[in-house]
């Protein structure tokens, strides 16, 4: 049995989710909408509304990253972000200077954008690049064009940002292993010291699953997706970007400090449209649609959905399929202190099975996936849900 004994956290961050899009990606199952006709200044004062409402009752909280997401954070107009940015630093307890991020799509960077982003503090920009192939990037629906990549980041530079990521998406339909490799070589080619490579995964209710299910998505082979991760972990080695989560490289010390927050399995506020958190234990979930969020908001009430306070059971099993994303994998001596027992205690047959399989590995501090088990990360995690008896270590 677990001991139920009181788990200890320790680093909050905070989500701000901005739904609004120019256009709606063939693959992209966030919470989004179209920017036209939505009520985007409302929007703006009510998710700061939102912010002012839970501080209140928070006692002493700091902030260590703050990230902005999508949605496209940057439709929003130049007066629409500096209201969104100065509303933010009068009410969020965060320190200037610490990491914040801001997403943003090639194309929508112009000078004053980013100016008013750098003027506010922030100081990471996350770009969704996807590929360096026109084509594929008009059949992926995305409305932005390689010039663009190039633009946007020539303009963030000037503007004086230095910690820029961009992301990669592999397994695209129609694309081939010389196609991704070219991808890989024009992105590393900007030398900038963070990049993201994720293989498509086909969601519920997007086009590109419904395509699949019509037999109409020409997709790489499971060999090709695998030569292409390999390709990407290759080629970032090569160029001295660090491997340090499954689908993340980086040069040392500008690793994403607040998606390792959400790896460490640590607290997070989550504000705007259908954005999710999690604070003492309890998982939450905003209303989605732009109405239903608002309509609480305006009677100065939060816009929750629903919240489950999780058992000691599922935190834990969150614990480890997080942090095995983490190329440094899950910390024995810190797993025993949040949780007051020993990871061993709780999975000692799994681990000899995984390790017997050579997917994990153990070392004096820590609990990692082997090289094979990234690429089978998924049935590694599998491996840990408590809740199926037949898994459970007695």
């Amino acid at each position: 049995m677990l001991d139920q004994r009181k788990v200890k956290d320790n680093s909050t961050a905070a989500y701000i989710h901005i739904p609004f899009c120019e256009h709606i990606c063939f693959y992209c199952d966030f919470n989004k909408v179209f920017l036209e006709g939505q009520p985007v200044d409302e929007y703006v004062d009510l998710l700061l509304r939102e912010m002012q409402l839970t501080m209140a009752q928070q006692k002493n909280e700091k902030i260590e990253t703050i990230y902005v997401g999508g949605g496209t954070p940057t439709t929003l107009n130049e007066q629409q972000l500096d209201r969104l940015l100065t509303g933010m630093k009068e009410i969020l307890p965060f320190q200037l200077g610490n990491e914040f991020t801001f997403e943003a799509n090639p194309g929508d960077l112009s000078v004053e954008k980013l100016k008013v982003l750098h003027d506010h503090g922030v100081n990471r920009l996350s770009m969704g690049v996807q590929s360096f192939n026109d084509d594929l990037l008009k059949k992926i629906g995305r409305i932005h064009r390689v010039s663009d990549v190039y633009q946007s980041i020539a303009n963030a530079r000037q503007v004086g940002f230095e910690n820029i990521s961009i992301d990669l998406i592999y397994r695209l339909p129609g694309q081939t292993e010389a196609d991704f490799q070219d991808s890989l070589e024009k992105a590393l080619a900007l030398d900038l010291p963070h990049y993201s490579t994720y293989s498509l995964i086909l969601e519920n209710k997007t086009i590109f699953y419904n395509l699949m299910r019509q037999g109409k998505l020409p997709l790489p082979t499971e060999d090709a997706e695998a030569n292409m991760y390999q390709m990407a972990i290759d080629q970032m080695a090569a160029k001295g970007r660090k491997q340090y989560e499954i689908s993340n490289y980086a040069l040392p010390g500008f690793e994403s400090q607040h998606n390792l927050i959400y790896w460490k399995n640590e607290k997070y506020y989550g504000f705007g449209a259908g954005a999710h958190g999690y604070l003492e234990g309890h998982r939450y979930q905003n209303n989605g649609p732009i109405q239903h969020y608002l309509k609480p908001l305006r009677e100065n009430k939060l816009p929750i959905l629903r919240s489950q306070e999780l058992s000691l059971e599922e935190k834990v099993e969150e614990e480890l399929f997080l942090g095995l994303r983490k190329l440094q994998g899950v910390n024995i001596a810190h797993f025993f202190d949040k949780f007051q027992q020993s990871i061993f205690s709780i999975y000692g047959e799994i681990i000899n099975e995984l390790v017997a399989d050579g997917l994990v590995e153990v070392t004096e501090e820590w609990l990692r996936l082997t090289p094979r088990g990234k690429f089978l990360g998924n049935e590694v995690f599998q491996a840990f849900l408590l809740s199926d008896g037949d898994q459970k270590n007695k």
